[in-house]
């Protein structure tokens, strides 16, 4: 099976183990005599799937009995709406913490559902720094404050949970099951698969089981997180086949190791990464330190006349998906779990010879 270095922000890359097992099953699953695909998801097998995929990431992440875990479709761009839509009335007040693109969209969302305060705004560095938690401008009645605590296009993330009296709700759609969390330190997280979990079409959600009921009458039945707890996130048809996925990445996470050992390989191939660019004058990183990201991290050329050639040269070489996002041009690697410590590698020789040839 012929594989590219894919630095792809999402879809991303998914494990090669996961891969051939998705061939495999994709005529027979699990005896079935039909694909995944084909089956239905109140079947016992399918049933089976989402009960162990459930059992499976309540283990990695430490998921106590005090959380449900809802599949949602919709992507984490729904869940901001439907944050606010749960949590709190029209009137009522939402601290947002706004670090890049996701967190503003994120704001922009909840105050068509809500009262909005910007609690923090890095955007007046274009988005390169977490402002210090002591100036913050909480408001003392928000019903919640809601982070991105890893920014894709960007590549800002935090490194400690905020502390606040509220019930933290985060977007962590690019850095989940990167490392180990301590869930009960926020009252909702949610992410889209795309990044760490899976393929496009599913959203995870995780909510405190105090914070289920919706605090808004006659919302649709589609938009009320309880809705996905009472019918275990069978409310309508989910998409089946990237639960699956999701299944299968959670069993390879736990042959792994867990997450201490992608903790471990994370921050190993960031921390190489990182050096690459630092040691060099012919790149840059323009987030501040404390901040970097370990998923998401950008870098642009001293001559920017050069960013084409770069990426040319770097897709020959089977180096893919580095441009950087359009709104902050550049480059981007974006190494999730799935990306192999030796496409990290092969990216860094490639920028070492880059930089000779035209340094």
């Amino acid at each position: 099976m012929r594989r590219v270095h894919n630095f792809s922000a999402g879809p991303a890359a998914l494990p090669d183990e996961v891969l051939e097992i998705i061939r495999a099953d994709i005529p027979d699953w699990n005896g079935t005599g039909m694909s995944v695909m084909e089956i239905s998801h109140r079947s016992k097998q399918f049933i089976a799937l989402a009960e162990r995929s459930e059992a499976n990431l309540r283990q990695l992440l430490g998921i106590s009995s005090d959380y449900s875990v809802l599949w949602i479709q919709g992507g984490a761009t729904l869940q901001m709406a439907m944050v606010p839509l749960n949590l709190m009335s029209a009137t009522d007040i939402a601290d947002y913490v706004v670090t890049g693109s996701w967190g503003k969209k994120a704001a922009e969302e909840a105050g068509r559902q809500c009262v909005v305060n910007v609690a923090a705004d890095s955007s007046d560095q274009n988005f390169t720094y977490i402002p210090d938690e002591s100036t913050w401008r909480c408001n003392d009645k928000a019903t919640y404050l809601h982070i991105t605590s890893n920014e894709t296009i960007g590549g800002v993330e935090f490194n400690y949970v905020p502390d606040t009296p509220v019930p933290i709700v985060a977007d962590m759609s690019s850095n989940i099951l990167s490392r180990p969390i301590d869930v009960s330190d926020y009252g909702v997280i949610y992410a889209g698969a795309q990044k760490n979990i899976g393929p496009a079409g599913i959203t995870l959600v995780i909510v405190r089981n105090d914070l289920l009921e919706p605090a808004r009458a006659n919302l649709p039945h589609l938009m009320m997180w309880k809705s996905y707890a009472e019918s275990e996130s069978m409310t309508n048809t989910p998409p089946t086949f990237a639960w699956y996925v999701a299944d299968l990445v959670f069993q390879h996470l736990l042959r792994q190791g867990g997450l201490s050992v992608m903790a471990e390989i994370n921050e190993r191939k960031a921390s190489k990464l990182y050096a690459a660019i630092d040691r060099s004058d012919f790149y840059s990183n323009p987030v501040r330190e404390d901040c970097r990201s370990w998923m998401n991290v950008p870098f642009v050329l001293a001559n920017a006349e050069l960013d084409g050639t770069f990426l040319s040269e770097a897709a020959a070489a089977e180096l893919t998906n580095l441009k950087g996002h359009r709104s902050v041009g550049g480059m981007r690697a974006s190494i999730y779990n799935a990306v192999p410590e030796a496409s990290v590698d092969a990216l860094i020789a490639f920028m070492v010879e880059f930089e000779r040839k035209y340094g």
